[in-house]
């Protein structure tokens, strides 16, 4: 029972393990959660430590973990046990890694063939389009009516009203380009040819994703008329240069109708190579996510353990793992029942060898919690560590805390709705542990589910002391207080009622005040005074907007 009030008696012990035990006792060491390993390499690098390579692997472990979960997003729901696996040996690290080196490469491939798929998709879309959207730039011109020509519009168009205008045959560039840099391309071709090219663009009626960041994209098609080689090239360099898509347009219609055809055949065949690339990809996310929750947890104690062992030396003949541990006295034949299934486990047939150290140095502070008291504690812990041995003030918050917080927060209605909510989470825990929610405003909530129902407790009975439910007041047993005999005995009148803006009940005329005060509480006429002068209304006037802050931060 001294332990709840003080923290624990530590003890320093020199710890010889067996090399090919120390990794399986280490591990049920961790599972203990008692002993402290201190760092007797302090002066070496940490590339340059004993099990650095393992630690490496189990960091490249991590990685893949990280990428397949990356991939699953929302899409897939990772599968979580009821329990957290055993640490396994080092022999199943292996295999681990082998497992997840052939996922990785599997999901890679799968991506990767994935994308050049929707990459040949996009092209063969935006090709689809511009063939249509070209026929149509065809139909309107050919359907212009003579006079169109005898105005005044552009150097190029000209030609057709000379006589060198049947020897002189106009080329064409066709492409997609993105909407935003639609007019930025229009402004430049103008300037840079001088005019001389005719320039025909319409929007895309369906927006394209784009297949590496899978973002949706605005695309225009447009279609440029010119004459000349030199005009060729130039367009075709301010295409490169505003990353647009040229794609080869035949100028005849029927070529373009038969490979109109040819295209929306690709396209239905991507279609169904897409749909069987994107089935196997989430057969091997689901394969992966059966199993993923348990791999993470698995990789993180293995990486735990051999950073423990780095914290260790190693003898001159590379059989003995020398330690050093701080752990309670009273738990010392838990640490020796520990190393023994460690022992075990391994297959060692030496036992570890634990020895006494006597030292100066400071014992680390240990105070012992359970899932009642751990809330307090942490709070405690907020405000600072105590020293060694030194008394811990955790268990008078248990008390002190709820009631402070009930000082100010006194409302047997909020209190009450507090307390239903705290009684749900400490009834339904089981059930709520077993979710291993990630929401970290949820875990905060609940790892004080004891702390919020005390609070609730306290701040219902301050509440009925205050006489106070949301802002509301009970008159259960009749007000000591009257005010009728004031006017009765004419103290109080129309022109007194006028003339005062504040007004005091007398207790000396008779009728006023009963002479016996409110059973349980503040008496609830209390509520009348409206000018919060009376120096109790003044305070809870400072408690009702404490209340309020803190209700708002909860």
């Amino acid at each position: 029972m001294a332990s709840v009030f003080r923290s624990e008696e530590m003890s320093l012990r020199q710890l010889f393990l067996q090399v090919e035990a120390a990794y399986c006792c280490v591990a049920e060491l961790g599972e203990l959660g008692l002993v402290q390993f201190r760092d007797l390499n302090v002066n070496v690098n940490s590339f340059q430590r004993k099990f650095v390579n393992e630690v490496r692997r189990c960091e490249s472990l991590e990685r893949i973990l990280r990428f397949l979960e990356n991939e699953m997003e929302d899409n897939v729901e990772i599968v979580k046990g009821e329990k957290y696996p055993e640490t396994p040996l080092p022999r199943e690290m292996i295999d681990m890694e082998t497992v997840l080196e052939k996922l990785e490469a599997e999901l890679l491939e799968a991506n990767q063939n994935q994308q050049t798929l929707k990459q040949n998709f996009l092209e063969l879309t935006e090709l689809k389009h511009l063939l249509k959207k070209t026929q149509d730039f065809f139909e309107a011109e050919t359907n212009l009516p003579d006079d169109f020509f005898s105005e005044d519009t552009s150097g190029l168009l000209e030609l057709r009203s000379t006589p060198a205008a049947a020897a002189a045959k106009l080329g064409f560039t066709a492409g997609v380009i993105k909407r935003e840099r639609m007019i930025p391309f229009e402004r430049l071709l103008w300037r840079a040819c001088r005019g001389n090219v005719y320039l025909r663009y319409t929007e895309m009626d369906t927006p394209m994703e784009d297949p590496v960041t899978r973002e949706e994209v605005k695309k225009n098609v447009f279609i440029i008329f010119y004459q000349g080689e030199q005009l060729k090239q130039k367009i075709k360099k301010i295409c490169d240069g505003f990353r647009a898509t040229v794609y080869p347009c035949p100028e005849s219609a029927t070529e373009r109708r038969e490979m109109l055809d040819g295209v929306n055949t690709r396209i239905e065949d991507l279609n169904t190579v897409l749909t069987q690339t994107e089935s196997h990809r989430q057969r091997l996310l689901q394969e992966a996510a059966a199993s993923l929750w348990s791999w993470g947890i698995k990789v993180k104690k293995i990486k735990a353990i051999y950073h423990i062992l780095n914290c260790c030396n190693i003898d001159v003949t590379q059989q003995c793992v020398i330690a050093e541990i701080w752990f309670p006295v009273a738990d010392a034949d838990r640490i020796k029942r520990a190393l023994h299934q460690g022992m075990e486990r391994s297959g060692s047939t030496i036992a570890p060898i634990l020895t006494a150290i006597h030292t100066r140095m400071a014992p680390p502070t240990f105070n012992r919690t359970n899932k009642f008291t751990a809330g307090f504690q942490n709070i405690v812990d907020a405000y600072g560590v105590g020293n060694y041995r030194e008394m811990n003030p955790a268990p008078y918050t248990i008390i002190t805390f709820p009631f402070l917080f009930a000082v100010m927060f006194g409302d047997c209605g909020h209190g009450a709705v507090m307390l239903g909510f705290a009684l749900w989470m400490v009834v339904n825990e089981k059930s709520l542990l077993a979710q291993k929610s990630t929401n970290e405003i949820w875990n905060t909530f609940f790892s004080g589910r004891y702390l919020i129902l005390l609070m609730g407790i306290f701040s219902m009975y301050t509440g009925f002391i205050y006489n106070d439910c949301f802002s509301k007041s009970f008159n259960f047993f009749g007000s000591s207080w009257h005010i009728i005999p004031m006017f009765k005995n004419n103290t109080w009148n129309n022109d007194v009622l006028l003339d005062n803006t504040v007004l005091q009940l007398d207790p000396a005329v008779p009728g006023v005040y009963s002479g016996n005060p409110y059973p349980f509480g503040i008496d609830p006429v209390i509520k009348l005074n409206c000018s919060k002068i009376i120096c109790v209304s003044t305070l809870f006037l400072h408690i009702r907007y404490i209340s309020s802050s803190l209700h708002s931060l909860l």
